[in-house]
């Protein structure tokens, strides 16, 4: 069997390290025990772009923000959906996640970052939010473990009734605010129901051969 070896460590600003690990062709980002994201497990990452782009009913020339780029799975699942008009915003706030992204994550990430229509933001997504109001057609957010995060207690405001009305601010009337979990949270459904979305609650597995954990997916359309 082949050993982990450490190819890459973060410090993510106001959290924990993060350290990249490969095992043959296989990448992992680990937070102290916890394998936070995995190039085995994409499925969930997956279906975070293509369910969202499956709600939107045919919008032509969407522009999505994307939050968190983790390995990628979600950004280069929703390239493969979009048009050659749509634009992908995706915030990254860990600048060593993008460096891994075109260095020994290279082949993985498949020219993804290079694509005419997608601009990186280095930035907390919360405030690439704020600054977008009615921006956005879909906002999908994939960052940290979910609402019960783990690498940075800042997380949370994402998830929080305020981070969720900056959110639907930010979108345009019929958007969606698609956001991946890692598991259930019952007070975070009962709280994202509260916030005034068409709510919908999804559950995947991590694999996208429909094997591995199941994770959840919540799907909140802003009203018309």
């Amino acid at each position: 069997m082949q050993l982990r070896e450490l190819i890459g460590s973060a410090q993510v600003p106001g959290g924990e390290e993060l350290r990249l690990y490969r095992r043959g062709r296989d990448f992992m980002i680990v937070l102290d025990r916890n394998e936070l994201m995995s190039s085995r497990m994409s499925g969930s990452e997956e279906a975070l772009a293509d369910m969202t782009f499956d709600r939107l009913a045919g919008r032509k020339a969407t522009h999505w923000l994307i939050g968190g780029y983790g390995m990628g799975f979600t950004l280069r699942a929703a390239l493969a959906r979009l048009d050659g008009g749509a634009q992908v915003t995706v915030a990254e706030l860990v600048p060593e996640i993008l460096q891994w992204a075109r260095g020994p994550m290279a082949e993985l990430a498949a020219g993804c970052l290079d694509d005419p229509r997608v601009r990186i933001v280095q930035d907390d997504v919360a405030e690439v939010i704020a600054a977008g109001r009615g921006a956005y057609d879909a906002i999908l957010l994939d960052v940290d473990n979910g609402p019960d995060g783990l690498t940075r207690q800042g997380n949370d405001r994402l998830y929080s009734a305020q981070g969720l009305s900056a959110a639907i601010a930010a979108l345009k009337p019929g958007g969606v605010l698609a956001i991946w979990s890692a598991a259930p949270d019952n007070a975070f459904a009962r709280r994202l129901a509260n916030a005034g979305l068409a709510v919908e609650e999804v559950g995947v597995r991590a694999r996208s051969n429909g094997k591995g954990p199941r994770h959840v997916i919540w799907f909140g359309t802003k009203r018309r």
